[in-house]
């Protein structure tokens, strides 16, 4: 369970978002003995005691979420037509099969026979285009309903201009088919649908009979996941159990607790101290860390960077933004911040992601990741003087947030703060916010001039060009926050020329052709700092070594069907 989507703490897989920095490290301290066998231990030793942070989940309910950390305990309770494997390859989950019409528009799934709700109800095609059609909905006000957006009248639904897509681009066909149709062909279709739970099966009876508050009720068949709720306290956590009308291979750990463990120091603590069988670790003992036989590490599809909104002064100058990207030195935070668990980069596709382009430059033409500090000062001067600004007295106060809950990444933003206080002689404050209120907060910074004007996140998504730049930066893109495009900057025109050409991107077929345009648009997002790229984030975390087959990948994603392998050993 480490990383992955918007906010996240470590857990499972996610995908999406503002995930909480994954630095980790450890100090010393005895820990699990790594001289255990790979005999299963008894039923009542099959307990995994994982770590959620500081705070309570923001949303269990699939079609709202977008924090990491919520996301991981809905993928382990609820499921969709499609997954993404440990691999990052789409397969087929409630799903036995699905096939592509010829022209890229509809896309017919044939469900698995006799599938359930935890609750032992029929889960039909019924319920799969309820769920699906009920994340578009105005109503349900889902901040990741774009990534349903290729759906053929997405527009008209999420307007209220449509009441429904079923029997419109949601067909059903019969209780075990369901054809969605495509506005027009989208090659990440299925990935994106895979990837985010806004598009996963709830059971329609729950939510009718409870309302908002269903996800209080999860014990009573919310979901079709290998586990179901067994309890739920705001103030501690998420108890977990096996599902048992699960329809793959079922869960061999008899309880998963999700518990709220404090900040990253605390948490390290608990763990040492046997009470935890997960934990990330403080950075600054990071090289003890590597040395314990429950050390685990991956290189990752995450990325941290810093966005600025275009709609608050003085970052609607693109010459400003410039200089506080090339004022930044990566190599500095990668190394004597980040202890060397990072790589510093100037992308904003990661490696691993096709189309990467190793010889992307940095904005002004820059290519290294020290940044150029008198370029940034020329840049600086000059964008001053375009928004008739005397000096960097004048400048309206500037405040660079950050995600609570980590001594790490409070260390990381107060040099950011002064990296950039020294460069140019700005006042820079930083304010820390946990992670729901972030999450709010960036979402409703879009179109407008706050709340946020500079802050930092970390994103890990699947593995194609379009869930790095489209879905960050597009025209009505879920996560353009930063208002990119879509704002009075002077250079908003050329802007909306890139938003061009990454749709055009979104829906070429030519797979040639349809990298070469993403890799064109992203050395232009640089060039316009759309976001300023910091660093490719790596896993380090300790595991238990009594925890067996659990996969550190990439993705950091844990497969619904691959909790069947996962269990306690004596």
């Amino acid at each position: 369970m480490p990383y992955r989507k918007f906010f996240r703490s470590a857990l499972l897989p996610g995908i999406l978002g503002i995930l909480a920095i994954l630095v980790l490290a450890c100090s010393g301290g005895t820990g699990p003995s790594s001289n255990t066998s790979t005999t299963p231990a008894p039923d009542s030793k099959q307990i995994f005691r994982y770590p959620i942070g500081p705070s309570d989940f923001g949303s269990l309910d699939p079609a709202l979420t977008v924090q990491n950390t919520d996301i991981s305990a809905i993928q382990m309770m609820f499921t969709g037509l499609v997954a993404l494997s440990s691999d990052g390859k789409v397969t087929d989950q409630l799903a036995s099969n699905h096939t592509i019409s010829s022209d890229g528009l509809t896309y017919t799934f044939t469900l698995r026979p006799n599938l359930t709700f935890s609750d032992g109800t029929p889960l039909t095609a019924n319920d799969v285009a309820y769920s699906i059609n009920r994340a578009l909905l105005p109503s349900t006000k889902s901040p990741a309903a774009s990534f349903l957006s290729p759906i053929k009248d997405f527009t008209k639904i999420i307007s209220g201009q449509l009441p429904t897509l079923i029997d419109d681009s949601l067909i059903v066909k019969d209780d075990h088919t369901i054809s969605i149709i495509l506005a027009q062909p989208t090659a990440y279709f299925l990935q994106s649908l895979a990837a985010l739970p806004t598009a996963y099966t709830v059971n329609k009876k729950v939510v009718e009979k409870y309302g908002a508050k269903w996800t209080e009720h999860l014990g009573e068949g919310g979901g079709a996941g290998p586990f179901k709720a067994s309890s739920y306290s705001h103030n501690k956590g998420l108890t977990l159990i096996p599902n048992t009308n699960y329809y793959g291979p079922k869960p061999r750990l008899q309880r998963v607790e999700l518990q709220q463990s404090g900040s990253t120091d605390t948490t390290y603590k608990s763990y040492q101290a046997g009470q935890l069988d997960y934990a990330t670790i403080p950075l600054a003992d990071l090289a003890n860390a590597r040395k314990r036989p429950d050390y685990k590490h991956t290189p990752t599809l995450g990325l941290n960077y810093v966005l600025m909104n275009y709609l608050a002064k003085p970052f609607n100058n693109i010459k400003i933004r410039q200089a506080f990207a090339l004022a930044i030195n990566k190599d500095i935070l990668a190394q004597n911040v980040m202890y060397g668990s990072v790589l510093p980069t100037n992308h904003l596709i990661p490696q691993g992601v096709p189309g990467y382009n190793q010889a992307l430059a940095g904005p002004a033409g820059v290519t290294s990741t020290k940044g150029d500090l008198q370029k940034a000062k020329q840049l600086f001067q000059e964008g001053l003087q375009e928004e008739n600004y005397q000096n960097a007295a004048a400048l309206p106060p500037i405040t660079l947030s950050y995600l609570a809950g980590s001594n790490d990444t409070k260390n990381l933003v107060t040099v950011l703060a002064q990296q950039w206080q020294t460069a140019f002689g700005v006042n820079m404050q930083v304010s820390s916010m946990e992670a729901s209120a972030l999450i709010q907060a960036q979402l409703g910074t879009t179109g407008k001039s706050g709340p946020l004007q500079i802050w930092t996140i970390s994103y890990g998504n699947y593995a194609d060009p379009q869930a790095w730049l489209s879905t960050w930066f597009a025209k009505g893109a879920p996560f353009n926050n930063a208002n990119y495009g879509q704002n009075t900057s002077s250079n908003a025109t050329q802007q909306q020329a890139i938003q061009s050409e990454l749709a055009q991107a979104d829906v070429n077929q030519n797979q040639q052709e349809r990298l070469q345009q993403y890799s064109s648009a992203e050395q232009h997002l640089v060039d316009d700092v759309a976001a300023i790229p910091l660093y490719q984030v790596e896993a380090h975390v300790l595991i238990n070594p009594k925890l067996q087959n659990y996969s550190l990948n990439p993705l950091v994603t844990i497969a619904p069907n691959d909790w069947g392998n996962i269990y306690m050993s004596l």
